[in-house]
């Protein structure tokens, strides 16, 4: 299921992002691609936003992992590049883009699977409603 993402948030390069801040995003993106590419798919759910994880049940009227694991998404390798606005991130990645909030808890996916289109919002098959 491919879906619209609108990037409302003018997103820089890192620009006046803290180094833990960056790491923190970072280490997030690195552990939930990991847990992908495991087929770890409880795990995956632990580091998606609260949103993210609700429409994922919703829409495939199943618990987050068997949900999941029926997305197919790909897994990725390292980072390329990480931009962020305030507690916003994405993260475009070997193979996949993601994008992520803080939360009090840390950094969680917001979005996966995400695909740029020119001259539109990326088009993303897991985000949050």
């Amino acid at each position: 299921m491919a879906m619209a993402v609108a990037a409302t948030v003018v997103v820089l390069g890192g620009c006046g992002a803290s180094a833990p801040r960056l790491d923190g995003a970072r280490r997030a993106a690195t552990a939930f691609e990991e847990t992908l590419a495991r087929a770890d798919y409880n795990a995956a759910c632990e580091l998606l936003a609260p949103q993210t994880r609700q429409q994922l049940e919703q829409d495939s009227d199943k618990p987050c992992g068997p949900a999941l694991a029926d997305e197919k998404l790909p897994t990725a390798d390292p980072v390329r590049t990480t931009q962020m606005y305030g507690r916003q991130a994405l993260l475009q990645l070997d193979g996949d883009t993601l994008f992520l909030s803080q939360f009090d808890d840390g950094w969680k996916i917001v979005a996966a699977g995400c695909r740029p289109q020119p001259g539109k919002p990326y088009r993303c098959s897991l985000k949050g409603g």
